[in-house]
């Protein structure tokens, strides 16, 4: 008889020992630091373990609540903190020093740290204790997210800079949080996934290594964590992170040197897929999301430290609070009700998974390669978007094309009404006041303090901005100071500059002409009648990073053979239509995923109507519920669009239908 298989239960039948469970968190803001806060121990109560801060567009770009880029974004896809009284309230009655706070926050990562120790001494907490982390991961935000202020080498150093501080005064925060998340939510293939996150991770290292001592750095090195997306195709995402444990493993040995296993191990927080929740039957969502949580947890030598999950109707809008709880149980059913703790790992020795894995990490190594030999992630970032993009466009085709199922959208789309879709409440609303509520503390804020007090620390945080000093040190008596966050981003704007990054669009058409020879067609029939190429001008208003859809609208035009003008994200609607009048557009398209359509689009129909562009189509895409849609076609909104129009060639279509409607003398 052949030897039995080894196994983690003892031969009484009963589990050798149970695993402690990863931290529970939901990524919750919203409104005001109030409203947060009390959903925050709302949260707690129900069994949370950890908090996730969202803040809003304005807060992760470096803006005050009333400068014009942050009209309709106040409070939309999280909490706004202007100045160390909102860190206050959104914190109050929560010990920070018991709590494990994830902030999600990368441009202003130091700001942001500030005012949270700040408050952390006000409530008498011995910093050393804080346990946390700060995402701090500025190439992502270039490549797919956008949250992005300065070039990348200052927005480097001021990673490196929250990294040196929190290794001397904050020994239990990750000062990194290296972010594949959005990577894949751009279209990432896992082997992208994979080599990009960890070239990002080594350009932090290698210059955190001019800012510690050797003997701390391997220490620093163990303090780097990851925060990856898991999607659908759940066994590949297990191998997935299976590769990420061994491929980060062997980059600490070999790399860096460092030979103490426990500053090897790759930590990492998740996120499951939010790209794949649909709008079409969103209650499917449910065991999408359930699925996901498998490739994360099933694997315990891969496990994820820290597990987020969205709700299952964030396709539709802002989910209320019975969404983020429904999302809990989730995770504490697993937890706490199966067995799955209770085993070693269970693909160990499995030659399926052996050879995923081995194929995942030699792809990754090949692009590794690549980025290295263009001298790593920041110089490469023009390369690594252009990828995504491709990459994108290729998961867009096989899902229009029937190739990639999705239940619900491309196949089985036949439904019952859904009684989780009804009703008035069935999807959280931000109250429209928040925004003057915001501003008006804010400038009471600004009224009540010491001016003389703001502007020395001003000076000093100018002074350590331009010298190479490390940034925290001023910021920490900034906050303490009273300085609001648009100053803070203001510093750093003037001290380091802007930049705009690429978009991956390319002026070139690309090789992908299946199926859109009827549309070239009529684009060129139409051109003919205008007596100039359809020119169709694509913006994105307002601080909305999320730029994907957009990008391939854009790229799709383009292979459609319209003139295309896509400068990219965080434009006022001013921009927009100074753009649109020098273009000569036909047709102006809007992207917006934060919810600010509704201000922003009636902003930029006044403005169109005023500079006599009222007779130029405009259509808008975005998560946008129903009700909103018919506000926006009541404005003169030719059309819109939701994540359930995948369909991009009948966008196309739609495009030049609407300019062949207008008379010829309108163009």
């Amino acid at each position: 008889m052949a030897d039995a298989p080894t196994s983690p239960v003892k031969p009484s039948g009963h589990p050798a020992g149970r695993d402690k469970p990863w931290l529970f968190r939901t990524y919750a803001g919203h409104s005001t630091a109030e409203k947060s806060n009390a959903l925050y121990r709302t949260n707690l109560a129900k069994g949370q373990t950890g908090l996730s801060v969202a803040f809003d567009l304005p807060t992760q770009t470096g803006y005050d609540s009333d400068h014009e880029l942050a009209r309709g974004e106040v409070g939309k896809v999280g909490v706004p903190v202007a100045h160390l009284g909102d860190m206050r309230t959104l914190f109050d009655a929560i010990p920070l020093e018991q709590m494990n706070t994830s902030m999600t926050i990368n441009a202003t990562a130091p700001w942001l740290l500030a005012l949270y120790v700040a408050v952390a001494e006000e409530q008498g907490a011995d910093v050393a204790k804080l346990q946390g982390t700060v995402q701090n991961d500025i190439i992502k935000e270039y490549l797919s997210r956008g949250t992005y202020i300065c070039p990348p080498e200052p927005s480097l150093r001021m990673i490196t800079d929250v990294a040196a501080w929190t290794r001397e005064h904050l020994p239990r925060w990750n000062p990194m949080n290296v972010c594949s998340y959005h990577l894949q939510e751009a279209g990432a293939t896992p082997e992208q996934e994979l080599a990009f996150a960890l070239a990002t991770a080594t350009a932090v290292l290698d210059d955190l290594k001019g800012k510690v001592a050797p003997e701390h750095f391997p220490e620093m090195v163990g303090r780097i964590s990851f925060f990856v997306n898991a999607g659908i195709r759940f066994v590949t995402e297990m191998c997935k992170m299976r590769a990420f444990t061994e491929l980060w493993d062997e980059i600490c040995r070999d790399r860096y040197g460092v030979q103490d296993a426990k500053y090897r191990r790759f930590r990492y927080g998740v996120q499951v897929n939010s790209l794949g929740l649909t709008e079409q039957q969103p209650e499917n969502n449910v065991y999408r999301i359930l699925i996901e949580m498998l490739a994360v947890t099933l694997s315990k030598n891969a496990r994820a430290r820290a597990v987020q999950l969205p709700a299952w109707n964030e396709a539709l809008g802002l989910p209320r609070p019975w969404d983020q709880q429904w999302s809990l149980r989730m995770q504490q059913v697993l937890a706490y009700e199966t067995d799955l703790l209770e085993y070693a790992d269970l693909f160990d020795g499995n030659p399926a998974v052996a050879r995923k894995v081995a194929e995942l990490k030699d792809g990754a190594r090949a692009e590794l390669a690549l980025i290295d030999g263009m001298g790593g992630a920041v110089r490469a970032i023009e390369y690594m978007k252009g990828r995504l993009v491709e990459a994108n466009s290729d998961r867009i085709t096989r899902i229009e094309g029937g190739e990639t199922v999705v239940v619900g959208v491309n196949r089985f789309n036949t439904t019952e009404p859904s009684p989780l879709t009804t009703g008035e409440d069935a999807i959280m609303v931000v109250d429209p006041g928040v925004e003057a509520d915001q501003i008006a503390r804010l400038h009471a804020w600004r009224d009540g303090r010491d001016e003389a007090a703001v502007q020395a620390a001003l000076a000093d945080l100018r002074a350590a901005a331009a010298s190479g000093a490390n940034i925290m040190p001023p910021s920490i008596a900034a906050a303490k100071a009273g300085v609001t966050t648009g100053e803070w981003g203001g510093v750093v704007r003037a001290a380091f500059g802007q930049y705009r990054a690429p978009t991956g669009v390319s002026r070139a058409p690309s090789n992908r002409t299946e199926g859109l020879e009827p549309i070239r067609e009529a684009v060129d029939a139409v051109s003919a009648r205008l007596g100039r190429r359809l020119k169709f001008l694509v913006g994105k208003p307002g601080l909305d990073g999320h730029s994907n859809g957009a990008e391939q609208i854009a790229a799709r035009a383009r292979d459609c053979g319209m003139d295309i003008h896509y400068e990219g994200i965080r434009l006022t609607p001013a921009e927009i239509v100074a753009a649109a009048a020098e273009q000569e557009a036909h047709v102006v398209g809007l992207s917006i995923l934060s919810g600010s359509h509704i201000p922003l689009v009636e902003e930029l129909i006044e403005r169109m109507r005023a500079a006599g562009l009222g007779e130029v189509p405009v259509i808008v895409g975005g998560i946008i519920p129903d009700d909103d849609a018919t506000r926006l076609r009541a404005m003169g909104v030719a059309a819109v669009y939701t994540p359930k129009d995948f369909e991009i060639n009948r966008i196309m279509m739609d495009i030049v239908g609407l300019v062949e409607a207008q008379p010829v003398a309108a163009q």
